[in-house]
């Protein structure tokens, strides 16, 4: 009897980890909010929503570091509005480079299909680096909101695609926070122990004023 409680009770319980309805494909013409895109009518939606062909052409590598990320998260592929998994293209030259970023919203896993790509990251407590060169057919975890990067230490381009564990795993490049923008020089001095000199360079190169 017991033994039969006990099932009866877990299977109630995954019924209330379970989705209320089979998906939420993104209403783009609506503003997204904390959770995501609001629902498209089921009247609307259509087979094509749960298919994307925008992976298909390679980046544009022509910039500064030489690398272009292709996304297809919920505001590109409505499909994926609310069902926790994305995915994106990485395109990197010779010599390109993800600088250090995180993505506070999910993990991320990365399949590397040609070339060679240099990765890793650094944990948040005792600052650990953990860095691995992946080939061909290689893969690595990047948990969630931990900094990380990439670069191809290859002599050939090299191609990724790195897959999210939500629909938008958003993204915080740190040279991008400190040097393109309006953050005072003088306070990035006080808060990176970089020289002043140095800062302005860093602006001048990304675009940051003040």
């Amino acid at each position: 009897m017991y033994l039969q409680y006990f099932f009866l009770f877990s299977i109630l319980l995954a019924a209330s980890d379970a989705l209320v309805q089979d998906f939420c494909v993104a209403d783009l013409s609506l503003p997204p909010g904390p959770a995501g895109y609001p629902c498209k009518k089921p009247s609307k939606v259509t087979a094509d929503d749960f298919a994307y062909h925008g992976l298909a052409a390679a980046g544009n590598t022509t910039n500064i570091i030489s690398a272009a990320v292709t996304p297809a998260f919920d505001g590109q592929f409505p499909g994926v509005n609310g069902l926790g998994v994305s995915i994106a293209r990485l395109d990197l030259a010779a010599g390109g480079v993800i600088p250090l970023h995180t993505h506070p919203g999910g993990s991320e896993i990365l399949v590397v299909i040609e070339g060679t790509i240099c990765a890793g990251f650094i944990s948040s407590f005792d600052n650990v680096v953990y860095l691995k060169t992946l080939y061909k057919g290689d893969i690595m975890v990047f948990p969630q909101g931990l900094l990380h990067f990439q670069i191809n230490s290859g002599k050939t381009p090299a191609l990724g695609f790195v897959s999210f564990g939500t629909q938008n795993p958003g993204l915080q490049i740190t040279d991008f926070a400190l040097f393109k923008n309006d953050f005072p020089t003088e306070l990035v001095a006080k808060t990176t122990f970089l020289d002043l000199a140095q800062i302005k360079k860093l602006k001048g190169v990304l675009g940051g004023t003040n």
